[in-house]
């Protein structure tokens, strides 16, 4: 059977980092492909998320694309942690020197993708009816990109203005001197309401569950550091790609255990509290994510730090989350406890009662009414597996992706799923956990090798092996349960057990092993020659490929 022609060899779905990776990687490769994007620009996340206070957790010197030398010499960040103009900004640059802004159909948003067995083929559909074939379909729909929906059914009587944190109006929208209510004190939250805060005249947050808010301490980046950053480019993303979490940081060889004396563990956890961001879990002690004991203590130090900040001793303890630390991803805040302080800044704990909007405002089951000219949502997204369930995505047989996730998530290292030849998850489910540029540079240069591999070698379908994805599932499994916060991520309804989302299915969604056991797997298999894979050839004949029936 000859292989039919299609449109394109590979169709890329959004212009995100991922999306942009995947782009080159396949120009690179010598291949032709286009690229939808729902947005009116690139930026994925960085598109849409354009809500006051928007910027990066990770540091500007590892959140960059990094697939080639020339990118430093784009290098436009001015802070530590980028804003989310810059962030945009920054891969419109690469997507234009690049050359790649020609290959993105924007405002495009994907309805469907099916696979024909018979011709091999993908056929991608468009919301405007527009449907291109293609042999490979790389979905690059990022890990958090589909928002929860408001689960309020008062929300249609509602009269003021609301807004969805993660789609945020292009145009200003203007607080000043209104009521405003933020439900939502995740990463999102913790950004808007010390930004909004002096603008308002009042502001109501709503907290569910509290956060562990580490200190950003973020700053302007100057000439001299620029250059500095520059000239260590290089050895920063080696850094970065040899950390468990992809971060340009290294252990500190030190644990709670180990140090016994009280001065010496507060001097430590101080350092790291003053060096900002993520530095005080990964470069304090090594043993905050296995043992309870020790994570406790590093719990304990941010709670009596928000008991120093916050002058209100209840408002402080109710700030203070109870369940171990990093069961949820820690936010960075800039100056988001000092917000408390203000008086026109009101918390509520709605950990023991739900709410409800009414055409005033908010009303919790406790009778109390809360009046206000604007909501803000921010209470996050169906992680990893949202984007791709939410699309009528069907393998072999019509087999269902989303209906399949909804009862279990399988895949082969979070770039296969069995049953659905030639699609290449980039930056979805089992992927490793933490800075998502270094990680989709590792996940998108295994697929390019992987596609290339199939075109010299003539080969028209991938698919994975069952026992491939076992022993992936059981890795997952493993290497999650050693951690402190395995059953405390789904008991404070974290979002990387899918706990955030009523009714989903909850299971670890990110790869907690690390960035170089990763890799280190993706390398084994091609240099096995992919052993975990079954393919067909272009033209079947007995005795030809790896495997001539299967898919």
């Amino acid at each position: 059977m000859p292989k039919h022609p299609a449109d394109y060899d590979a169709v890329v779905v959004g212009a995100g980092f991922s999306g942009i990776r995947s782009l080159w990687e396949l120009r690179q490769r010598g291949l032709s492909f286009k690229c939808f994007e729902a947005g009116a620009d690139v930026g994925g996340a960085w598109y849409w998320n354009c809500y006051p206070g928007a910027r990066t957790d990770s540091e500007a010197w590892v959140y960059t694309l990094n697939f080639a030398p020339e990118i430093r010499e784009e290098w436009n960040y001015t802070e530590r942690y980028p804003s989310q103009r810059e962030v945009q900004h920054f891969l419109g640059r690469i997507v234009d020197k690049f050359h790649l802004r020609e290959y993105i159909e924007f405002n495009c948003r994907i309805k469907s993708a099916h696979y024909n067995k018979e011709t091999k083929l993908w056929t991608i559909t468009a919301g405007n009816g527009t449907a291109v074939t293609c042999q490979y379909f790389l979905p690059a729909t990022g890990p958090l990109s589909i928002a929860k929906a408001p689960p309020f059914p008062g929300l249609k009587t509602y009269t003021g203005e609301w807004y969805q944190a993660s789609n945020w109006p292009k145009s200003d929208v203007d607080l000043r001197g209104k009521r405003v209510a933020i439900i939502g004190t995740g990463a999102t939250g913790v950004q808007i309401i010390p930004k909004i805060a002096p603008a308002v005249k009042q502001l109501t947050v709503f907290q569910r569950s509290p956060s562990y808010v580490l200190p950003g301490r973020n700053y302007i980046i100057d000439q001299n550091q620029t250059q500095e950053i520059k000239c260590n480019f290089d050895a920063t993303l080696y850094a970065a790609k040899n950390h468990p979490n992809g971060l340009a940081m290294k252990p500190s060889g030190k644990t709670v255990q180990d140090a016994r004396d009280a001065d010496k563990v507060r001097q430590t956890l101080d350092a790291g509290w003053e060096e900002g961001g993520f530095h005080y879990q990964f470069e304090t002690f090594d043993d905050i994510f296995t043992n309870a004991e020790s994570n406790e203590t590093a719990s304990e130090y941010i709670r009596q730090k928000i008991r120093a900040i916050v002058h209100d001793p209840e408002v402080a303890e109710t700030l203070c989350p109870k369940y171990p630390f990093l069961s949820k991803r820690p936010p960075c805040g800039h100056f988001y406890y000092e917000a408390y302080n203000r008086p026109n800044v009101k918390l509520v704990n709605i950990s023991k009662q739900e709410i409800d909007l009414y055409e005033k405002g908010i009303r919790t089951t406790s009778g109390t009414e809360y009046e206000f000219d604007v909501i803000i949502f921010a209470i996050g997204y169906e992680a990893a597996t949202g984007a791709l369930s939410e699309l009528d995505v069907r393998g072999l047989e019509g087999k269902s992706l989303g209906g399949n996730w909804s009862k279990r998530i399988d895949t082969f290292a979070g770039c296969l799923v069995p049953g659905f030849p030639n699609l290449f998850l980039i930056c979805g489910p089992h992927v490793p956990f933490g800075n998502m540029p270094v990680v989709v540079d590792i996940q998108v240069n295994w697929i390019g090798q992987t596609i290339a591999y199939m075109e010299q070698k003539k080969l028209a379908c991938i698919d994975v092996t069952e026992n491939a994805v076992a022993d992936w599932s059981a890795e997952l499994d493993e290497t999650f349960k050693v951690t402190v916060f395995a059953e405390s991520a789904k008991a404070s309804r974290s979002w990387f057990v899918g706990a955030n989302i009523p009714g989903k299915v909850q299971t670890v969604l990110f790869y907690f092993g690390g960035v170089p056991a990763y890799t280190a797997k993706l390398e084994r298999e091609i240099s096995a020659g992919w052993p975990s894979m079954r393919f067909i050839p272009s033209t079947v004949t007995n005795g030809v490929g790896h495997d001539v029936n299967g898919i």
